[in-house]
């Protein structure tokens, strides 16, 4: 059994100089952020006071012209990245502006208070002002990328999209115990991963304040219809103790944010299990080497070890899948595929590129769910035994 976190004495008490350190660290992330948004303001009220319309500087996150790429880190935003900026007298950006200083005032509060507020709270507190709760999620995210700071000490919390099982126990800020080990209910993961990490830092008067594993390894499954048929299967107790993970296709940041805390927390190796086809490889990518829009936040979002378990392209001619549940690709796709062999990170996984080229010269791609068309169980009982034991990753 893997304990995090063990204590430096024989007692269940962390010894002060770490508690003090934990304090003065989060005291200086609070008095940081505020100074910050203080300065920001000033700048409007500077501006104001010398009759000139106030601006505000974005870094662009969506330009690849702003990335770099780093084998240990993935993407990252470079130095002196191209900006756009939000003006208070231009009828097509003074929305913005007024959405953007709201919640920065909102943050400031939160953070001064030291409480927290979901996106969702952001928005109904003020329809009117937001369009959208997506208006919301990226304003947050920009002005996470501004503060140049990580988006959890913003305060402002996401729900998750994603769920987790398996060997894995541990406790959320809130005093709640999460056990993952049911072998039929998955658990969603949580909203303030950080807060999982603050528990580390606090006075424990018992163990069951540990984070618990014994698992092998972690298993990012892209689809919950695939993760839910592993968890009816029992996948996680049959073979090897482990822990599967889904953000149900496109992975929110929190679920980005658990594969991340599994990793530096446990030790353990990371797979990936996706569906034979452009979309499925785009989504490993995220997880492995992060994504442009959040590539000011790689360093806690990435995670570089990630391995491609399945399902391989070449698997399909291996296993001799059926060809009546292969699909066609479509041009949208062979665009996808062109687009991902151009990425930075591809020149350092020749092994995913003869994957992916194999993939365009068939011209075909098939879902986790074909190779029932072998055996209705023979995903779990025969495909992922095997992989597992002998190797079979990239």
């Amino acid at each position: 059994t893997i304990l995090v976190y063990i204590p430096a004495k024989a007692t269940n008490e962390v010894p002060c100089e770490v508690l003090h350190e934990t304090v003065a660290r989060i005291q200086t992330n609070v008095v940081f952020i505020l100074t910050r948004i203080e300065g920001i303001i000033l700048e409007i009220v500077t501006s104001l006071s010398k009759g000139e319309a106030p601006v505000l500087t974005l870094t662009n996150r969506s330009s690849w012209s702003n990335i770099s790429f780093d084998r240990a880190i993935g993407l990252q935003m470079s130095s002196g990245s191209s900006v756009s900026v939000i003006r208070s007298d231009c009828p097509s950006s003074v929305t913005k502006f007024a959405q953007i200083l709201k919640i920065l005032s909102v943050i400031y509060r939160l953070v001064q208070r030291n409480s927290y507020a979901t996106k969702r709270d952001i928005y109904y507190d003020n329809t009117q002002l937001f369009s959208s709760q997506k208006a919301v999620d990226h304003i947050v995210d920009d002005i996470s990328c501004m503060l140049k700071v990580p988006r959890r000490s913003l305060h402002v919390l996401a729900t998750s999209k994603g769920f987790i099982a398996g060997d894995l126990r541990y406790m959320e800020e809130d005093g709640t115990r999460i056990d993952c080990r049911s072998s039929s209910v998955a658990v969603a993961v949580s909203s303030n991963i950080g807060g999982i990490r603050s528990i580390l830092s606090k006075a424990f008067k018992t163990s069951s304040h540990y984070i618990v594993s014994s698992a092998k390894f972690v298993l990012i499954v892209e689809k919950d219809a695939t993760f839910q048929r592993l968890l009816d299967d029992n996948f996680c107790t049959k073979l090897f103790p482990c822990i599967i993970i889904t953000g149900k296709g496109v992975p929110d940041v929190n679920s980005r944010l658990m594969v991340r805390k599994l990793w530096d927390t446990l030790h353990i190796p990371i797979f990936a299990l996706v569906d034979a086809d452009p979309h499925g490889i785009e989504i490993m990518c995220i997880y492995k080497y992060g994504s442009v829009a959040m590539s000011f936040e790689a360093h806690s979002l990435t995670v570089p070890s990630v391995m491609w378990l399945g399902l391989l392209p070449s698997d399909l001619q291996r296993l001799w899948v059926p060809k009546d549940v292969l699909i066609p690709l479509t041009k949208r796709d062979e665009s996808k595929l062109s687009s991902l062999l151009k990425r930075p990170y591809l020149t350092s996984q020749p092994n995913w590129q003869k994957e992916m080229e194999l993939m365009t010269q068939s011209r075909v791609k098939a879902e986790i769910q074909s190779l029932a068309a072998i055996a209705p169980d023979f995903l779990t009982s025969i495909y992922l035994p095997n992989k597992l034991r002998y190797g079979g990753w990239v």
